[in-house]
């Protein structure tokens, strides 16, 4: 067991490693592939061991090898987290290829969230790779209607249900933008369909809950902090990325122990 959990975490932060790139390229339209990986103050090419995720930034303390310039602690949380992520996934749902679908989505919302944080924008190619990701995953139970396709291969949600999802995902926070004239931002609309499309009805109903209670309840905390007004906007993203994390682990308990307050 041990030894999956550390291949597992290794993939993790390996992934954690692309993902910092898409973070650093992608708002600024830079190709993912070239230039290969350099620092982004002196401009050398990184090698081994700088390339090594975690290792790399803890061996030159922080540091860029060449120039000395400080390395951004983003670059060791998103490598360390998506590590971790994989494996608490892992743990959750074992070989199913929902840890391979769950592990795709967390790692899109990841590089999501941290993107419109800083830029205040949800990137369209990444919302469209979820999509496409996700039509992927449910066709072999399109498959299995005509020719039997091992259960390996089957994520536990039916199609007809994630296309349920993405509507009521989508519809919702629509609505949201039309009542609000601009208050909710369209790629938060986007979003919220490709996030229906991997949760299915009843655990879009669970995300939407738990997005705007956390949203919310920031929101208050950064008023009464005078951080913020009610005129300004806070980034939607992370708190439904955030609300997808707490259904995929948390969601059932804690609808259980709701429903027994009731």
């Amino acid at each position: 067991m041990i030894f999956y959990l550390v291949i597992i975490f290794l993939v993790g932060i390996s992934i954690g490693s692309f993902l910092n790139v898409v973070i650093h390229r992608l708002p600024a339209r830079g190709s993912l592939i070239h230039p290969p990986s350099h620092c982004p103050y002196c401009e050398q090419r990184l090698r081994f061991p700088e390339l090594l995720p975690l290792a790399g930034y803890l061996i030159y303390r922080k540091r860029c090898r060449y120039c000395q310039a400080p390395i951004s602690f983003r670059y060791f949380f998103v490598e360390l987290l998506t590590g971790l992520i994989f494996v608490s996934l892992f743990m959750r749902f074992g070989t199913d290829a929902d840890l391979v679908k769950f592990a795709l989505l967390f790692s899109l919302l990841l590089a999501i969230s941290l993107i419109d944080l800083e830029h205040r924008i949800v990137p369209n190619p990444l919302v469209a790779f979820g999509l496409l990701a996700g039509i992927v995953f449910y066709l072999p139970h399109l498959i299995n209607l005509v020719y039997h396709t091992p259960s390996a291969f089957m994520v536990s949600l039916p199609p007809a249900q994630a296309l349920w999802g993405a509507l009521l995902g989508g519809g919702s926070l629509l609505i949201v933008f039309l009542v609000s004239r601009g208050g909710m931002g369209a790629g938060d609309i986007k979003l919220m369909i490709m996030i229906g499309f991997y949760f299915g009805l009843l655990g879009t109903v669970a995300v939407l809950f738990f997005g705007f209670m956390i949203g919310a309840l920031v929101g208050i905390a950064f008023m009464v902090l005078r951080k913020l007004t009610r005129k300004d906007a806070l980034p939607f993203a992370p708190f439904l990325s955030l609300a997808a994390l707490i259904q995929v682990f948390w969601g059932t308990a804690i609808w259980n122990w709701y429903l027994n307050l009731l």
